[in-house]
């Protein structure tokens, strides 16, 4: 792919302002654990709520539901829809107990549920299993995802793609703390949402797509915009369908999709202003 000098300025002021925003919210993220960890706990619900759903895809994403789509229509999203469960139990019922907990992470939970030895034990098999070997794995994927972008668009190879993208991340997420995160996530989820749209639109009025409608009676699309699968078709019925809906919303470990929502979803949970201001971001997710 050519890019123009253009181009260019637009990545690096990018970077620029993600760099910046961590700078800008440093002295304030720094004060004390509770400031770099929970913004004080005095998060809007809006900025909690786009940070959320900015979180929840990075650059696997887009690639992740395109394959699905492809292979087995717009109903094999059923695997991740059915989180909507989980979801929903988290807006009724675990919100407002998160922020009321009082605690840090939701690591920290465990020793408060649970005491003595076997608590701490647990909490610390959790944060090694989940902080390293399972978040090792995920950021696998998503940097795998940002190597081909980068081969793709610049002619980057793996190592220049990683550096480049991991060294101003690393830096504005370890000077802004959570509230950095906070307000980049805003500005990324603008950008995404602007450039999808946008991209939509100029690629529906390509003469190879000449609009909606052609593009949804193509031989290869037709067979694949319901909503529902096929209920004819029981092993495919079963496999996106069936199993998401009866088990694997409950059993499957996802921040933010396992009953009463983990990690990064539980963290802006706890940063928020009061118990109320929880359901907030979780309606926004809805």
């Amino acid at each position: 792919m050519a890019l123009e000098l253009i181009d260019f300025l637009i990545i690096i002021s990018f970077f620029l302002v993600s760099l910046f925003v961590g700078i800008a919210v440093s002295k304030k993220s720094s004060k004390n654990a509770s400031s770099f960890y929970l913004s004080g706990r005095n998060m809007p619900w809006w900025l909690l709520g786009v940070s959320m759903v900015a979180t929840t895809f990075a650059a696997d994403t887009p690639n992740l539901v395109a394959g699905i789509v492809r292979d087995t229509g717009v109903a094999g999203n059923w695997e991740w829809w059915a989180f909507l469960l989980t979801g929903m139990l988290t807006v009724f019922f675990y919100a407002r107990l998160w922020r009321r907990s009082g605690v840090t992470t939701d690591l920290e939970f465990y020793e408060l549920r649970y005491h003595g030895k076997s608590a701490a034990f647990l909490r610390g098999f959790r944060a090694i299993y989940l902080g390293v070997i399972f978040n090792v794995i995920i950021m696998a994927t998503v940097c795998l995802a940002a190597i081909k972008i980068g081969n793709v668009m610049f002619g980057f190879t793996a190592g220049e793609t990683l550096w480049i993208a991991s060294i101003v991340t690393v830096l504005y997420s370890l000077l802004g703390g959570l509230k950095g995160v906070l307000i980049t996530d805003f500005i990324q989820f603008i950008i995404a949402m602007v450039g999808s749209i946008w991209a939509t639109m100029y690629i529906l009025d390509l003469p190879e797509i000449n609009g909606m409608q052609n593009l949804i009676t193509h031989p290869n699309v037709a067979g694949k915009i319901d909503l529902l699968p096929d209920f004819s078709n029981t092993e495919l019925m079963m496999g996106i369908f069936l199993i998401p809906l009866a088990v694997q919303w409950w059993s499957t470990w996802y921040p933010g999709a396992e009953p009463g929502g983990g990690g990064y979803v539980a963290q802006r949970m706890l940063a928020a202003k009061d118990e109320k201001t929880p359901l907030g971001p979780c309606y926004f997710l809805i």
